[in-house]
């Protein structure tokens, strides 16, 4: 691990629940709502130069509202309030104060501040998902801040929404048409089963287009765009049994250079009694279009179960966008056919769920004593390929930089390159805000906000081995050190092997032989007495043997359980009892 005072950061000596980050690239500036406060923080140092204002409340809603002015909304002891704020045209102004009075959050942040509120803004409109109510039972999508009427979903119409809670949303184009595009909310709700009895757990992901405004007989102020359907992210066990990882947790967007490529990664935990770990799944938008314009859901039978409809589907297609590329000559929703308004209303659930690439997860840990809550993705070109390289949050509040290599077709091995402790405080949950350009993950969790660079080479020393064996996408040995690699191609001299790690075939004049003896280290202990034997391995790539030496004899390798000697191991070495004359460990 490496500890807190590595990585610039504010910390606060009590939880001041810094939970929403909004980066803002054209002034260099990153700003967080927490309790009582909203902070402008400098990005590249935001140890630094912090402003603040108090607001009273749990800021919820961070959101840039024009060039000059943000819009903040928090609960306001349960009464939520919104605000803009002032932050100038250029970074050097170092302006930021409340520009007006407050008005009313009701529709655009939730009254409890543990319940989550999602949110974007488009062209000055807030889109918001959260529960609209004093009581937390009035879920909503909900469509606020703008000139034209204000949309919501469905009111209490389990089919729209059922307890849900929201954990992302995105603006997402469909084709060239920005008409096209559709805003994605993602989140989990509690589902009955076929017998009305249980309430399962499922993801979803909902869409709606922007520039709906409701229904002209029907679903009047209610999204007429609306539809949903379930991602699934599950283990097919060899016996046919499927495991489920039902509980998405924090999602993540990749871009790629393909049409249609964009990536969609998810963090899922499963809470199940039986079954307890989390697992990363990572969907394409090709797949998750094709379920949305795939069949529909439609219950029937005696038992109501799930089917595909198989009746005649009303034109345009329910949850077509106005004035798209397939609605040219229809401008906005209320010029829609009162059929196609009553076939969203009693059928806004896809019949297929929507699978990961692969048909299983990208990462999966089990049995471990800890489960990934968050998750920040970077595309890293490296000599021998492109890689993925996963930052992936703990609820133990550690963060793990984790990589993923084919092995085969099907199966993928994913190595951890590194794991850092980034606050001193343990805390559940982790927020992260990825500034590629900059080459920074920003952190933050209740107690502070933490900046942490995506590489860190000199870690890994300056052997040639040693730096091909961390298999660090964004290192290379330059003929010196381990530094950062640029793919140029214009320096050779550059070695790295991320698919193999093998410095036989990178470092000249490489001898395994003697690499072995070199890294072997010596360490004494006095006889009868407890000694403790500390190794820093310099990747989590390197294997460590501990090798005993009594005197006049030979050599021998600790092996547990071992009758003679008591081994506790630790992190960084091990505990030894009865300590024998000397103990040598080998990298």
């Amino acid at each position: 691990f490496s500890s807190p005072p590595f990585f610039p950061a504010l910390i606060s000596d009590k939880a001041m629940d810094y939970r929403i980050l909004q980066m803002d690239e054209d002034q260099d500036r990153m700003y967080v709502g927490c309790k009582d406060h909203v902070l402008s923080m400098d990005i590249n140092n935001i140890t630094y130069g912090t402003l603040k204002h108090g607001c009273g409340n749990f800021i919820r809603v961070v959101q840039p509202y024009n060039r000059t002015h943000l819009f903040m909304c928090g609960s306001g002891a349960y009464s939520p309030v919104c605000v803009y704020i002032n932050r100038g045209r250029r970074p050097e102004e170092q302006v930021f104060h409340i520009d007006s009075k407050s008005e009313s959050g009701k529709g655009r942040c939730s009254f409890n501040p543990q319940v989550n509120t999602v949110s974007v803004m488009l062209n000055q409109e807030l889109f918001s998902g959260m529960y609209i109510d004093f009581m937390g039972t009035d879920a909503a999508i909900f469509r606020s801040l703008t000139k034209r009427n204000a949309v919501r979903t469905d009111q209490h119409n389990s089919k729209w929404l059922s307890e849900p809670i929201f954990i992302d949303a995105h603006l997402i184009p469909d084709g060239t048409d920005p008409n096209d595009a559709k805003l994605y909310f993602f989140f989990r709700e509690r589902l009955t089963d076929n017998n009305g009895n249980t309430k399962n757990i499922h993801t979803m992901v909902a869409r709606v287009c922007p520039n709906d405004i409701g229904g002209q007989r029907s679903l009047v102020n209610k999204w007429t765009t609306f539809l949903k359907a379930r991602m699934v992210c599950s283990v097919l066990e060899e016996d046919g049994t499927e495991t489920h990882f039902d509980e998405l947790e924090n999602v993540f967007l990749l871009e790629t250079d393909q049409p249609k490529g964009l990536l969609v990664f998810g963090v899922f935990t499963s809470t199940s009694s039986v079954f307890k770990g989390s697992a990363v799944c990572v969907y394409t938008m090709a797949d998750i279009l094709t379920v949305f314009n795939g069949p529909f859901a439609h219950r029937e039978g005696p038992n109501f179960q799930w089917v595909a409809f198989q009746g005649r589907i009303p034109y345009p297609r329910p949850g077509t966008c106005p004035g798209g590329a397939f609605t040219p000559n229809i401008q906005t929703t209320k010029e829609f056919p009162d059929d196609v308004v009553t076939f969203v209303r009693n059928h806004p659930v896809m019949f297929n769920p929507i699978y990961p690439v692969g048909r299983r997860p990208l990462v999966v840990r089990t049995n471990a004593d800890y489960k990934y809550t968050s998750v920040a993705v970077d595309q890293v070109m490296a000599a021998d390929g492109n890689y993925q390289v996963l930052f992936l949050g703990t609820d133990k509040g550690t963060i793990q930089k984790v990589i993923v290599l084919p092995s085969n077709q099907s199966l993928h091995e994913d190595l951890i390159l590194e794991e850092l402790e980034v606050f001193k405080v343990c805390c559940l949950r982790l927020t992260f805000e990825l500034f590629t350009l900059q080459q920074q993950l920003y952190v933050s969790s209740e107690y502070g906000v933490s900046q942490v660079s995506l590489h860190r080479c000199h870690a890994y020393g300056s052997a040639c081995a040693d730096c091909c064996l961390a298999r660090d996408p964004y290192c290379a040995w330059d003929g010196l050190s381990c530094s950062r690699f640029y793919p140029t191609g214009k320096r050779r001299s550059r070695r790295q092997d991320i698919m193999h790690g093998n410095p036989l075939t990178q470092c000249r004049g490489f001898n395994l032989k003697a690499y072995r003896n070199a890294v072997e280290m010596t360490q004494y202990g006095v006889k009868n007495n407890t000694t403790f034997l500390e190794c820093l391995p310099k990747s989590p790539q390197a294997s460590i043997r501990w090798l005993i030496q009594r005197d006049n004899d030979r050599r021998k390798e600790v092996c547990l359980p071992v009758r003679e000697v008591e081994v506790q191991h630790h992190s960084r070495g091990f505990l030894r009892t009865n300590s024998p004359s000397v103990a040598k460990d080998t990298i």
